[in-house]
């Protein structure tokens, strides 16, 4: 278990004994519930064109996080639209070359 300070451990122990009660009210779980099950619910096939590069360091990166390669797009694109895609803060070059991007017509 990982360190946690006086008040984290606290609220653990309050847990554990039960002693904490929900404020949430069934109106709300009622909305979480539903948001929860139309997060879930994938009805919509999409098909993309990627290039060969992109699609193996998806499947790569899938590999290392254990999950199919279409579960870490899908993955992806919710934590986008979602506003919870936040770029990474390291000052590192990648370890791809940039590459320019042209415009298409018809996509």
């Amino acid at each position: 278990m990982p360190k946690i300070d006086a008040y984290e451990h606290e609220v653990l122990t309050a847990f554990e004994k039960g002693q904490l009660k929900s404020v949430v009210t069934k109106a709300e779980l009622a909305k979480f519930k539903a948001a929860a099950r139309a997060t879930a619910i994938k009805d919509r096939r999409v098909n993309i064109r990627l290039s060969s590069g992109d699609l193996s360091d998806i499947q790569v990166k899938a590999l290392e996080e254990g999950m199919p390669y279409q579960t870490l797009i899908a993955s992806v694109l919710h934590k986008y639209v979602t506003g919870r895609l936040a770029e990474p803060r390291t000052t590192k070059q990648s370890s791809r070359p940039a590459t320019k991007h042209r415009a298409t017509s018809g996509s």
